[in-house]
């Protein structure tokens, strides 16, 4: 683990500002000398690949599946650029957000992605690592040139001018060796955390569905709710359509392309829609901000509001803090008379079902305004309705906090493999020795035992000092 790795025994600077100091034996030299490009076309029949920043190098069935998206490619692929297992290729748009990654397929990839072949004495899945961090697609970024972010370019002519670190090739294998098992270890630990939240998380829609679908009193007399979600309702509550019962926001943002920087840095908070499902319950802080231009196209929501997305993870709720602009894939309601807003939250949570069942799988599973204020709910007393809130709060409050937990441990570990990868592809920590021990250990089959789950979270903790 990283607490146990040391760094090599003679640094020196290796004068390119990206990879910092590296061993002193390492070699420092430009692209040029490392690759070279791959034009190879002419090979129409080849499976389709496709370079991802999330990802790499990856099959298009996979980056297609699951979605309603179809193959843009042109039905003319004869120049379409043939790339084979090993080869580094990268997106010449995307290199400075991190499209870039060593295939593991044989395939063609788009003619406006570049495809780079390493050279003897170079291990394409260490370049993978090294490519793959923060600091290249900084380099590549310094590196790109166009008119807009949207437009910018990283040439094979300027590629070849970025200078690399170069290890000798056993010490390419073995950094690769190293990250890989560690890569296993990390996964099966989050896999195992993500695992317990869907747990916890069961039990707690669990709680809060039978509390307002039924209330808390098990005796009350029901009736049937009419409701397409709900059988029965305690007889004198009431069923109101949501637009009856809150004024709904919709979110919006006109703009395109949306990465536009001449948006963003100013003083209005924009959250997007991953920051909804990230929250436990309120939203209290924000990662982004909009300028005046970019508070032009979008839309801003009162402190206080209720959130919901429409687009992506439909469903997920979350109670807005301060005044905030929003994008079109969320929606916000303000609850009016009868309805207290955080019992609308916990029915939310409750219809998340329901909502996901009624979304068109035709538009990506979108769903609008008038869909959404259609649908029904069932609607007690205001009193009641804040008992139901306290005991919610109640019954769900070490459960928030547990999950809490989980998933700040979850972003540690993926900061701790990032820090690693970085750490060790440049040369910070020497992981030799480690590698002679890591390949006696077990394949990564078996689940982790309390030992290594010991090791990780202590390793977690070195990232939190």
């Amino acid at each position: 683990m990283i607490a146990n790795l040391k760094p090599y025994p003679a640094i020196k600077d290796s004068g390119i500002e990206w990879l910092g100091e590296v061993p002193e034996h390492w070699r420092v030299v430009p692209n040029r000398a490392l690759f070279d490009e791959i034009k190879d076309r002419d090979y129409p029949d080849e499976q389709m690949l496709s370079v991802t920043i999330k990802h790499g190098v990856i099959l298009q069935t996979d980056l297609l599946e699951g979605t309603s998206k179809k193959d843009s490619s042109n039905l003319d692929r004869s120049h379409y650029k043939l790339i084979q297992p090993g080869d580094i290729a990268y997106n010449k748009m995307r290199a400075w957000q991190g499209a870039v990654g060593v295939s593991d397929f044989r395939g063609i990839i788009s003619p406006a992605y570049v495809v780079q072949r390493p050279r003897p004495g170079g291990y394409s899945r260490y370049f993978h690592h090294l490519f793959r961090m923060a600091s290249f697609a900084k380099e590549a970024e310094r590196w790109s040139y166009g008119i807009t972010s949207d437009m910018w370019s990283l040439r094979p002519e300027h590629f070849k001018l970025i200078y690399s670190c170069l290890p000798p090739l056993p010490e390419q294998a073995a950094i690769v060796c190293y990250l890989d098992y560690m890569d296993k270890r990390i996964r099966k630990y989050i896999r195992a955390r993500q695992k317990l939240i869907k747990l916890l998380e069961e039990q707690k829609q669990a709680i809060i569905h039978r509390a307002v679908t039924r209330g808390l009193n098990p005796d009350v007399p029901l009736k049937p709710s009419g409701v397409e979600w709900l059988c029965d309702m305690p007889e004198h509550w009431e069923v109101l359509r949501i637009k009856q019962a809150t004024q709904i926001l919709r979110g919006k943002f006109t703009h395109r392309p949306r990465n536009d920087p001449s948006l963003y840095d100013g003083p209005y908070p924009f959250i997007q829609t991953g920051e909804v499902a990230r929250a436990t319950k309120n939203i209290t802080d924000y990662r982004q901000t909009l300028n005046e231009r970019g508070l032009a196209v979008s839309k801003m929501f009162p402190a206080g509001t209720l959130v919901m997305t429409i687009a992506a993870n439909i469903g997920d709720v979350a109670i807005l803090d301060f005044e905030a602009c929003f994008p079109d894939s969320i929606v916000g309601f303000v609850p009016q008379n009868k309805i207290v807003r955080d019992y609308l939250y916990y029915l939310l949570i409750a219809m998340k079902p329901e909502l996901l069942r009624v979304a068109p799988v035709n538009t990506q599973g979108n769903l609008n305004v008038d869909r959404i204020g259609s649908q029904r709910i069932v609607l007690p007393p205001v009193k009641e309705q804040q008992d139901i809130i306290h005991y919610i709060e109640g019954q769900t409050y070490k459960l928030n906090i547990t999950i809490e937990h989980t998933r700040r441990e979850i972003e540690l570990l993926r900061e701790y493999r990032t820090r690693l990868i970085a750490d060790v592809v440049t040369g910070k920590l020497d992981v030799r020795a480690a590698v002679t021990d890591s390949s006696e250990e077990d394949d990564g089959s078996k689940a982790l035992d309390e030992n290594e789950q010991f090791e990780i979270k202590e390793d977690i903790e070195v990232i939190r000092s």
